[in-house]
């Protein structure tokens, strides 16, 4: 059993969980559920930097990243550097987060915010919208084609735009449909934890221009979104980069003003 198998196997528990303790009417009353939201797609295809700047304290791949930091403060601090969106995991056995992360970046910024979660269950899509969320992250590797399809157009009904992540040539074949708005590769091989900007490349003639494009993990430089740009990427997905010092929004300022100059 892989790493992601194992989320996944967590997940589900709890998510069963978390349904019995608050039912979906309390989720479609929260104050921000009537909220309107803004895309995070759309902020993409105007930006010439197409930053997506991300908090996560920690990862499976790497242990603790950061967990000094205050989600406020981080937020805050990536809206002022001029990012696109912000990203958050909110998996807690994991990743460290926590829905309560995505909350508190909501009433710090105005930013486009991505749940970025392991979503297998429409009543996670309910909890992102319900916390403050603009957009959820769907992973094609632990999905059908039919569950990409159900959970990307619930999320649409709900005004939430849609980010697909995939791995690999297959998992793209089985993703491109109306309801994703942006196409997300992933750099990083699952298996054996390798980072390659090569997949980023390969990939990007197979995904169709009405998506957006965005390229995530192994982000470390303006080069390497020097690099990507002209293969049609319009996003670039940056946590580790940023996290891993003491102010991410700075960090997050100087290589914004590294790209542009």
């Amino acid at each position: 059993m892989n790493i992601l198998d194992k989320i996944v196997n967590d997940k589900r528990v709890e998510v069963n969980l978390r349904k019995q303790l608050i039912p979906v009417e309390q989720l479609e009353q929260s104050v921000l559920f009537e909220r309107q939201t803004v895309s995070l797609a759309k902020r993409l295809r105007e930006s010439n930097t197409g930053i997506i700047a991300e908090h996560k304290r920690r990862s499976p791949s790497k242990q603790v990243i950061n967990h000094n930091l205050n989600v406020f403060d981080v937020a805050k601090g990536y809206e002022n550097a001029g990012v696109c969106g912000m990203s958050i995991l909110t998996d807690g056995k994991y990743f460290g987060g926590s829905l309560d992360d995505l909350l508190t970046a909501r009433s710090s910024c105005k930013l486009p915010l991505l749940r970025k979660e392991f979503i297998i269950d429409d009543y996670q899509i309910l909890e992102a919208k319900a916390f403050g969320a603009d957009a959820i992250l769907l992973i094609a590797a632990i999905l059908t084609r039919d569950e990409i399809k159900q959970f990307s157009e619930f999320a649409k009904q709900l005004h939430l735009d849609v980010l697909l992540e995939v791995h690999n040539e297959k998992e793209l074949h089985k993703s491109i449909m109306p309801s994703i708005d942006m196409l997300g590769v992933n750099n990083r091989n699952l298996k054996t934890f390798e980072v390659s900007l090569e997949t980023s490349k390969q990939l990007s003639e197979l995904i169709p221009n009405d998506f957006v494009k965005v390229s995530e993990s192994g982000i470390s430089n303006s080069e390497a979104i020097n690099i990507l740009q002209p293969y049609g990427y319009k996003g670039f997905l940056i946590g580790e980069n940023f996290m891993k010092t003491v102010n991410p929004g700075e960090s997050a300022s100087q290589f914004i003003k590294d790209l542009l100059s």
